[in-house]
């Protein structure tokens, strides 16, 4: 089983290498279980273009063909929208068992808080809810900051005894430094349930501008959750490139029992369309824990890098994991994988398997289990992979209008910003009234490689 913010999923099967939203427990005679040629072209098959509605254009399938013309009634059933951001194309987690935590039926958690937190004598409103597992970095428009033009610092007492603050400034420093930011939170009269949430904007003379925040909270039952947001614009040193880069964190714990879940997400790009993304997750159920890394990588030119990682392993030893990889430029390329399992008697079964693609139509295809099985053979068969990202640089310059809008000091004549070419980009992160974020759960295990090595053969 694992544990999302809204509860706690059974477990189910590692899926493909395309199904990393989903992901959960592997069970064991899965591993055990043969990997028939089927099953790997499956985990590689890409989804053929469709007519656009209303268009009246066919659009070229894979190997160039024109598509024959559809009627207008047909496109309907064969339309399919653009892809949209991996945040948003995730696949929704089934519906899930609730904390295990007693609670009045027919009460949720954001019911059972709110009216004791509800605005009153301008309260801030209460933002209680934890966060949604596998939903990737939300947008500004999710995150709905609005800072004031004006410093604030108020507080209150609502009927029952619970109190409320809100706060906002600005903070000024070197080569043009400015910081606006408010934070707001509430409690309960117990001390039982909080809420605390942090927003802020930063910018200075280089053009950089940052974007961020970041909120925490807890309720009665014990559960507690904390998660941090930010958008990030500067120019590149070196390359005197713009780049956008995107970044999430998360996690939530069960007060019930050992449960909870952390994950990390970051998108990077520059304008002439080099892109890199990845996460990292955790998360644990009692004696079960697993993990996942992937990672996505395109240079601008036409190569692409692609790998995912995930395992799982229980306190008595058993041990399960799924890994895959693939590199192309100029329609040549490779893909290689492995699956393995461990006993709780330390016996290892592992498959392993790869393709060679020449770009002229013929694959060489080869693998071995350690049960003795292997094949090598060369097939005819279409090359498709995808050499740009979905999303890229025009999307997220489309999506960051908040982002862009920030207006930096005015520089006075002859006065420039330093620049420090050794350095980094400005760290990020707004001002906080704590220490950071509690130690919910052990991070990922950082002793398993950020790229799957290439699997033995």
């Amino acid at each position: 089983m694992y544990g999302s913010s809204r509860g706690w999923l059974p477990p189910r099967r590692l899926p493909l290498a395309s199904d990393r939203a989903s992901w959960v427990l592997l069970p064991l005679e899965w591993a055990r279980s043969p990997a028939p040629e089927a099953l790997r072209r499956r985990r590689w098959r890409r989804r053929r273009p469709v007519l656009l509605r209303g268009s009246g254009v066919p659009c070229r399938g894979k190997a160039g063909k024109i598509a024959e013309k559809k009627k207008p009634e047909e496109w309907r059933i064969e339309v399919r929208k653009k892809e949209p951001p991996r945040e948003v194309r995730m696949r929704a987690l089934p519906p899930t068992l609730r904390f295990s935590s007693p609670r009045q039926k027919g009460v949720s958690k954001q019911e059972k808080f709110s009216p004791r937190c509800t605005p009153r004598h301008n309260a801030p409103q209460s933002r209680d809810t934890p966060p949604k597992r596998d939903t990737g970095i939300a947008s500004e428009k999710d995150w709905g900051i609005n800072l004031l033009n004006e410093s604030v610092s108020e507080s209150g007492i609502n009927e029952d005894g619970s109190t409320w603050y809100r706060e906002s400034g600005e903070d000024l420093g070197e080569s043009g430094y400015r910081c606006r930011w408010a934070r707001m939170g509430g409690k309960c009269h117990d001390g039982s349930s909080e809420w605390k949430e942090t927003w802020w904007e930063k910018s200075d003379w280089t053009g950089y501008k940052e974007l961020g925040a970041e909120k925490s909270g807890k309720n009665a039952e014990g559960d507690s959750w904390w998660e941090t947001w930010q958008e990030v614009l500067y120019q590149d040193e070196w390359s005197n490139l713009a780049r956008i880069e995107r970044s999430a964190q998360k996690q939530a714990k069960s007060g019930a029992e050992t449960a909870g879940w952390y994950e990390k997400w970051w998108e990077k790009y520059d304008a002439k369309g080099w892109t890199e993304k990845g996460a990292h997750k955790y998360g644990r159920l009692n004696e079960q824990s697993w993990w996942e890394k992937w990672g996505e990588h395109y240079d601008g030119r036409g190569s692409v890098l692609k790998w995912t990682d995930k395992w799982a392993e229980t306190e008595l030893g058993t041990k399960w994991g799924d890994k895959w990889e693939e590199k192309f430029f100029a329609g040549i390329g490779s893909r290689q994988g492995e699956t393995w399992h461990v006993s709780t008697t330390s016996e290892r079964w592992s498959r392993t398997w790869g393709e060679e693609h020449f770009g002229n139509g013929k694959v060489h295809k080869y693998g071995k289990s350690t049960t003795g099985e292997s094949w090598d053979i060369v097939v005819d068969e279409e090359t498709y992979y995808e050499a740009e990202p979905h999303y890229g640089w025009a999307d997220v310059v489309g999506n960051s209008t908040q982002l862009l809008s920030i207006q930096p000091q005015e520089r006075p004549p002859g006065v420039y910003a330093s620049l420090d070419f050794g350095s980094s980009p400005p760290p990020g992160g707004g001002d906080r009234d704590d220490d950071g974020p509690p130690s919910l759960l052990p991070p990922p295990d950082d002793d398993q490689p950020d790229s799957p090595p290439p699997s033995s053969q």
